[in-house]
C-alpha cells in the first residue's frame, strides 16, 4: 500500500483528513458535482485573501476531463465509463485543498502530508508561486501514488499522461526557474506561468490535441499528434521536451519528491509510455523544432549538474554523471 493511500485509509483517525474524504466522496459519481466543489474551494478562503482568481486553469482542465468523459463513474464490471486513473488523481488533487482549508479553520497550524501542507501554505499566502507548489504537489503524489492502475488505459491515453505531467511541470517552472524554462526569454517567465491568466491553459490544457472523447479508440499515435495545432506541437517538441529531464529534477528539488526522477529517462518521460517506443518524442519537423530549442537558449546540460546533487543527497544514491 502507498504513502497516500495509507493516508486515505486513517483519514478516519483525522476529523479535518475525514471530512475532506467525506466531501470528495459525495462527489465522486457525479462529475458537475465534482466542478462545483472544485470551484467552491477557490470561493472561500477561511477570511484570508481571496483566491477566486487562482481557479482558472484548474476549472478549465476540470471542464475539459468531463467534457472527455474521465470523469464519468466507472462500470461495475471495470470495462467501461470513466478513468479509474485520471478519478483517482482528481480526487487526490481536491481532498488535499479541502483538508487543507479546514486544517486552517480549526487553527491548525501543520498537516500530516506535503501536499496538504503546500495548500496551507497557498491559503495563508496566495502566489502564483505557492500556488503551483500546492497544486503539483497533490498532482505529483496522485501519480506515484496510482501507477498501478495506469496499465488498464489504452496507449495513447498513457502518452497523454505524460505529456500532461510535463507540462504542469513546466508551467511551475516559468515561475520557479524562467531561466530554465525559457532560456533568453526569461524575464516573459511570470507572466506567460501565471495561473491566473488565461494564457497558462496553453500548457496545462490538453484540449488542443486529445479527442473530446473517452476512451480514444482505434487512433494511432502519430494521427493525434498530426491533429495538434501547428504552435503547440512547436512548444512541446521545441521548448519543452529538450528539458524534459532538467525540469523532473528541478520540480523534484523543489517539491522535495526524489522519486519523480523514475518518471523520466534521457530520451522523454516515462511515466506511463513504454520507454522503449521513444519514437513518440522526436519532432518530426526537426528544424523548426530545433529553431525553437535554440531561440529559447537551450544548448547544453549546463547548471543541472547541482541540481541533482541535491536530489540525489534528498533520496540517498549517487547522483548521476553529466552527459
Amino acid at each position: 500500500m502507498s504513502t497516500r493511500e495509507q493516508g486515505d485509509a486513517s483519514a478516519m483517525a483525522d476529523p479535518e483528513a475525514a471530512k475532506a474524504a467525506e466531501l470528495v466522496g459525495a462527489v465522486r459519481n457525479d462529475p458537475a458535482a465534482r466542478l462545483r466543489l472544485a470551484a467552491q474551494f477557490y470561493d472561500s478562503n477561511s477570511g484570508g485573501p481571496t483566491i477566486r482568481p487562482y481557479r482558472r486553469a484548474e476549472i478549465a482542465f476540470m471542464r475539459w476531463q468531463i467534457q472527455r468523459g474521465v470523469l464519468n463513474p466507472v462500470d461495475a464490471d471495470g470495462q467501461g465509463g470513466g478513468s479509474p486513473w485520471w478519478r483517482a488523481v482528481n480526487e487526490g488533487l481536491l481532498r488535499d485543498a479541502f483538508e487543507a482549508n479546514l486544517r486552517l479553520r480549526s487553527g491548525q497550524l501543520t498537516a500530516g502530508s506535503a501536499p496538504v501542507e503546500r495548500w496551507m501554505a497557498f491559503l495563508r499566502t496566495p502566489t502564483p508561486r505557492t500556488w503551483y507548489r500546492a497544486h503539483n504537489s497533490s498532482i505529483v503524489a496522485g501519480y506515484l501514488a496510482h501507477r498501478h492502475l495506469v496499465e488498464a488505459e489504452l496507449p495513447v491515453e498513457k502518452f497523454f499522461m505524460d505529456v500532461a505531467l510535463l507540462r504542469v511541470l513546466y508551467a511551475d517552472c516559468l515561475l520557479s526557474n524562467p531561466r530554465l524554462a525559457l532560456g533568453h526569454f526569461a524575464p516573459l517567465g511570470p507572466v506567460l506561468g501565471d495561473p491566473r491568466r488565461k494564457g497558462t491553459a496553453v500548457f496545462l490544457s490538453l484540449n488542443n490535441i486529445l479527442p473530446a472523447s473517452y476512451p480514444i479508440q482505434e487512433r494511432e499515435l502519430v494521427s493525434v499528434l498530426e491533429a495538434e495545432n501547428y504552435l503547440g506541437r512547436l512548444i512541446d517538441y521545441g521548448a519543452i521536451l529538450p528539458r524534459a529531464q532538467a525540469l523532473y529534477e528541478h520540480a523534484a528539488d523543489d517539491l522535495e519528491q526524489p522519486k519523480l526522477l523514475q518518471l523520466v529517462r534521457a530520451d522523454g518521460p516515462a511515466y506511463a509510455w513504454p520507454p522503449e517506443h521513444g519514437y513518440a518524442w522526436l519532432s518530426r519537423r526537426p528544424r523548426m523544432t530545433a529553431m525553437v530549442t535554440r531561440l529559447t537558449g537551450w544548448r547544453s546540460r549546463r547548471g543541472v549538474r547541482e541540481v541533482r546533487s541535491r536530489v540525489a543527497s534528498r533520496s540517498g544514491r549517487p547522483s548521476r554523471p553529466r552527459r
